[in-house]
């Protein structure tokens, strides 16, 4: 196996100017930011819980308890710990149809607007949903459910943009590891959202939404001013430009074309028409690139996986093991520096490989045994966290892979190239159908747990994790290797191979 040109003498690095740079953290920690929000809900759970039942008190508000009796949301925790299970479904739903919304916006309109909007508009929602309501002794149930609906709305301008943005600096040459490092934006966002929730809880939760919705909006300000959506903003030559001098080893990942003059890349939207470029594809012409659909479904059942972690970690340490917390809160920071590991590492090894799947497959066959192991963790946080690191590895590495380096190779296929504007489109319709795989997850997993108990949640992982993923892959694999020298064609929605060489 040859060794990539790209990763000697240091060229994947020197090819990058300070701009690069510039792009890559400010898109990560832009994501970052909306992650840490995220987070916050989920790892204040219990607080929220025990806020909005009649044996509970606000050290930040100390209501009396006959005020407090009358404001109250439920009769007891449990039915206030469904109700949350409630929110995270509408928030992963709303949030779903705006990642297909948000793709096909993006690629019409200035990313960088689109972005900013997003992040400072979900800031409000965020502050009006902690802070106001709680500092007005306001609780409505559809209040908050209208509040999460719209910020997952809000939040799915996320995704789309900041990968459309770094496909349009970051070429496919190195992608795998430069993707697979970018892609710990989510898991780095976890930490920050856990870190900042368990410093301020003491003083009530609302101010964990108060900082984080704070330092999002922050964020959102500095984006809009800051972010450089092309190369081309500053007179600088596309990577797709620079990719037509690229040697054939360093195509795209999904496609095995050879020989430069004998692929052709032609789109056409009209039969018998010329060869004409387009700056955005349909929603539908998107849905038959090859590779879209099996990977979607896929990512759907991995994101189902990946998702309950993230919103049930803190709530199962707390409930399962006695745990504080705050304690619990900093625990589960573990499950993301695994997937920080895993996504980079295991990008790195596919680009070595110049294969993606290989690597999922493995992964995800790996990630049986993990979360075996980690379902039958001892109450000992040390263990525990060794066996959550473990696990984040072999489900957030891959989960991190397709949402990223994939989706960016998915939406730089030559097929579509001088098309740049298909790559939020194709973003929003994988992490759109993942997250609708989240949403129908998370109800799953509040009904297995209350009737069957959390090991019974812990095998429905498994069945996630490898009936389908697996299986699906592996089909993403076989149908993104073209024939050598295939040209294809664009007609009525639909691409198809008119030469075989």
């Amino acid at each position: 196996m040859a060794w990539p040109n790209i990763f000697q003498r240091g060229t994947l690095f020197s090819r990058f100017s300070h701009h690069h740079v510039v792009v890559f953290l400010l898109t990560f920690f832009s994501y970052s930011l909306l992650h840490a929000s995220r987070k916050t809900f989920s790892n204040v759970k219990v607080s929220i819980s025990k806020q909005w039942t009649p044996s509970a008190f606000n050290k930040s508000i100390r209501l009396p308890v006959e005020i407090w009796s009358s404001n109250h949301l439920f009769p007891s925790a449990e039915e206030a710990t469904l109700f949350l299970g409630t929110l995270d479904t509408i928030f992963l739903f709303s949030y779903a149809v705006g990642l297909f919304i948000s793709g096909i916006v993006g690629d019409r309109l200035n990313l960088r607007w689109v972005l900013s909007f997003g992040m400072c508009s979900s800031a409000l929602v965020v502050f009006v949903f902690g802070p106001v309501t709680e500092w007005l002794h306001f609780y409505n149930k559809g209040l908050y459910c209208c509040l999460w609906i719209g910020n997952g709305l809000l939040q799915s301008t996320g995704w789309p943009c900041v990968v459309a943005v770094m496909g349009n600096w970051f070429g496919k040459a190195g992608r795998g590891v430069v993707f697979g490092l970018w892609s710990a934006c989510a898991s780095v966002g976890n930490i920050l959202g856990a870190c900042l929730a368990s410093s301020v809880l003491q003083y009530g939760y609302e101010y964990a939404f108060l900082v984080t919705a704070a330092v999002q909006f922050a964020g959102g300000i500095i984006i809009f001013f800051g972010l450089l959506v092309s190369p081309e903003e500053i007179g600088i030559p596309g990577i797709e430009a620079e990719e037509n001098f690229e040697e054939d080893s360093h195509r795209p990942l999904i496609n095995d074309a050879e020989n430069e003059d004998e692929y052709e890349p032609n789109y056409s939207i009209q039969e018998g028409s010329t060869i004409t470029q387009v700056k955005a594809i349909s929603f539908y012409q998107a849905c038959c690139l090859p590779g879209v659909i099996p990977y979607s479904l896929a990512y759907a059942c991995l994101k189902l996986v990946n998702y309950s972690f993230f919103f049930w970690l803190p709530f199962y340490l707390s409930n399962n093991f006695g745990w504080k917390e705050a304690e619990a809160d900093k625990l589960s920071i573990w499950y993301d520096v695994g997937g920080i590991i895993g996504g980079t590492l295991q990008g790195f090894v596919s680009d070595v490989l110049q294969k993606r799947a290989p690597v999922l497959a493995l992964s995800l066959l790996l990630a049986v045994g993990s979360l075996v192991g980690y379902s039958r963790s001892p109450n000992d946080k040390s263990i525990n966290a060794l066996l959550m690191a473990v696990t984040g590895f072999f489900i957030g590495g891959p989960s991190n892979m397709i949402s990223s380096a994939i989706s960016a190779d998915l939406g730089h296929q030559e097929l579509i190239q001088g098309s740049s504007e298909a790559l939020a489109t194709v973003t929003g319709i994988v992490d759109g159908t993942g997250s609708i795989g989240a949403a129908v997850g998370q109800y799953l997993v509040s009904l297995i747990q209350d009737n069957l108990g959390w090991m019974w949640v812990f095998y429905f992982f498994i069945l996630m994790v490898q009936a389908r993923p697996s299986s699906l892959v592996r089909g993403a694999w076989s149908s993104l290797e073209l024939p050598q020298g295939c040209v294809l064609c664009c007609h009525k929605g639909r691409f198809s191979c008119l030469t075989a060489f």
